[in-house]
This record gives structure tokens, C-alpha cells and sequence, in this order.
């Protein structure tokens, strides 16, 4: 048996993340409103890394989360 085919047939997915812009599309509201709802733990999100150093990056959501509370379901949420 080779190497090869031990290997996973390709590497796992990373999961697909949304901006605030981009939630407060589908929802139509603001973006500050989409910061409130993370802030509240209605969303998990993350921030990401600052261009210059010490700078502050921008949220970005979970794409299954933002869906399901869309659709209605109730998400985990929670700040990460």
C-alpha cells in the first residue's frame, strides 16, 4: 500500500465566513445592528487581523450560523 493512499482524498473545508456588511444584507439592517447581535452573543464571531500592527481587525460570522437564525433555528452564538 503507498503513501498516497493513506492521505484524506482532499484537505477538510474551512468554514465559510460572512462580513458585516454581508449579514446586514440578508437581514436588511445596519451593519452597527449586526455588532450589536455579536456583542449580545447572537452570532459567534471572530475578528480578523489588523493591517498595521496594534490595529483592530473587522468581525466576520459563520455562514451555517447566520443561516440558521436567518431560517429561524436558535444558533449556539457566543463570542470566540
Amino acid at each position: 500500500m503507498s503513501n498516497a493512499s493513506k492521505l484524506p482524498a482532499k484537505p477538510p473545508a474551512k468554514p465559510e465566513v460572512m462580513t458585516s456588511g454581508e449579514v446586514a444584507a440578508l437581514f436588511r439592517v445596519d451593519t452597527k445592528t449586526v455588532s450589536r447581535w455579536a456583542k449580545a452573543g447572537r452570532l459567534s464571531w471572530f475578528r480578523t487581523l489588523g493591517i498595521k500592527p496594534g490595529s483592530v481587525g473587522h468581525l466576520r460570522f459563520y455562514r451555517a450560523e447566520v443561516e440558521a437564525l436567518l431560517r429561524g433555528d436558535k444558533p449556539s452564538g457566543g463570542a470566540r
